[in-house]
């Protein structure tokens, strides 16, 4: 992306904005996709992800990438909804972990993992996302959902369950497919 248009958004340029949308809307609406795998939810986190991005254009310092920046906005964008939603789920679950299913999960396809991740209870997603996919800590998890540390570490591990069961299934079904 080049520096201009950045500028350009700097100075409200609709046409550069529209330039900016075009670049990263589909990568971004990927993102909220995996926040909220509702359509037309996630374009409304899109769109409000967006506004928020042209509103603090002009404090983005060229440090990281422009991408980085905007994805950040759009992680936090999707976590307000939830807030606003009220949806929090104390859960404490624990799994153990399970080298098979991290290796499964490395081998099976990236776009039908996100569609695994999809059908995920709302909580464990999320945390799922900030956690494996974001990078956040569970730390930094724990403050921006407002629950606790050991929370977000048992949502994940819960998550992570889910998925090697998932995962798990599809390659029994997948094997007997063979025979």
């Amino acid at each position: 992306m080049s520096k201009n248009i950045i500028e350009r958004c700097k100075k409200n340029d609709r046409k550069a904005q529209q330039m900016l949308y075009k670049v990263f809307s589909s990568k971004m609406y990927g993102v909220c996709l995996r926040y909220y795998p509702n359509a037309e939810i996630a374009r409304d986190i899109l769109h409000d992800g967006f506004i928020k991005v042209f509103q603090k254009i002009r404090s983005y310092r060229s440090e990281g990438s422009l991408e980085g920046w905007i994805r950040k906005i759009m992680v936090n964008t999707a976590l307000e909804y939830h807030r606003k939603k009220k949806e929090h789920v104390e859960i404490n679950l624990t799994s153990a972990y399970n080298s098979h299913f991290e290796h499964s999960f490395i081998q099976t396809d990236y776009q039908f993992l996100l569609k695994i991740v999809s059908t995920l209870p709302k909580q464990y997603r999320i945390v799922f996302n900030l956690y494996a996919i974001e990078g956040y800590s569970h730390k930094e998890i724990a403050e921006l959902l407002e629950i606790s540390e050991s929370t977000s570490k048992s949502n994940y591990s819960r998550a992570r369950a889910i998925l090697r069961e998932k995962v798990s299934q599809i390659e029994k079904y997948e094997h007997y497919a063979l025979l």
